[in-house]
């Protein structure tokens, strides 16, 4: 399942949840899960306080061997992912404003959590689908727009949203286009039975891994059909 995951962020956002919220999906798992984060949308009324915020807490992970208790985030899974990702990298910075890449440990295939602002919608990184731990920080001037930017990829895995507004809770529940949707919460973990998961578009054909219809995936749909208008009689031996 491709992604290319949006979190919303509008004005009347708890900040300190958002922050949380976004650092966990995106740089959980160093970005390699088909659900992390990519693209951060913020309203431009809090866009400069949430990425300040963002920035900081993202320069407090720590990047390490994942066999060190207090490392939130370890190497990708290897040098072809690497070289990929770091491609990406200096995409973004010949298009955008480069707003934070950490030291990384020498060695191994670490990737530094990587965050991008002033990011356009049709830009690479804000297009294409990294599997890496690369942000793109986009800013937008209304809530109809964000939407409208969200869904402006060719895929439709999770999103989320982080809003205090009903109106605009409601609004991303009908509008945003993912196949599944959080809203004031991290986007990545996905619990059987509870958040069924799969998407649409390039994130897959709709259909839903840890659901009640899950194993129907596996049968072999078959079709019979019979012209049931009978033309003469064929007798039966022995029932005549």
């Amino acid at each position: 399942m491709g992604g290319k995951n949006a979190i919303i962020v509008d004005e009347s956002a708890d900040l300190d949840q958002a922050v949380v919220g976004v650092v966990q999906s995106a740089f959980g798992y160093s970005g390699q899960k088909c659900s992390a984060c990519s693209r951060v949308v913020v309203l431009s009324t809090i866009h400069d306080a949430f990425l300040e915020r963002l920035v900081e807490a993202t320069k407090s992970l720590n990047v390490g061997t994942s066999d060190d208790p207090s490392v939130q985030m370890s190497s990708v899974i290897d040098a072809t992912a690497r070289d990929r990702i770091l491609e990406y990298i200096e995409q973004g910075k010949q298009q955008s404003e480069l707003a934070l890449e950490t030291p990384i440990p020498e060695g191994g295939y670490y990737i530094p959590p990587t965050i991008f602002a002033g990011v356009q919608p049709d830009h690479t990184i804000a297009q294409e689908e990294i599997f890496g731990p690369v942000l793109a920080v986009i800013k937008t001037d209304s809530f109809d727009g964000a939407l409208e930017i969200a869904n402006g990829t060719d895929y439709a895995l999770t999103g989320g949203l982080y809003s205090r507004t009903p109106s605009h809770i409601d609004q991303a529940s009908r509008e945003f286009e993912v196949g599944n949707l959080y809203i004031n919460r991290n986007i990545t973990g996905a619990i059987v039975a509870r958040q069924p998961f799969g998407g649409f578009k390039l994130s897959g054909v709709g259909s839903k891994a840890g659901g009640p219809d899950y194993l129907l995936q596996f049968l072999d749909p078959r079709v019979v059909t019979e012209n049931i208008q009978r033309q003469g009689f064929a007798p039966i031996e022995g029932n005549e």
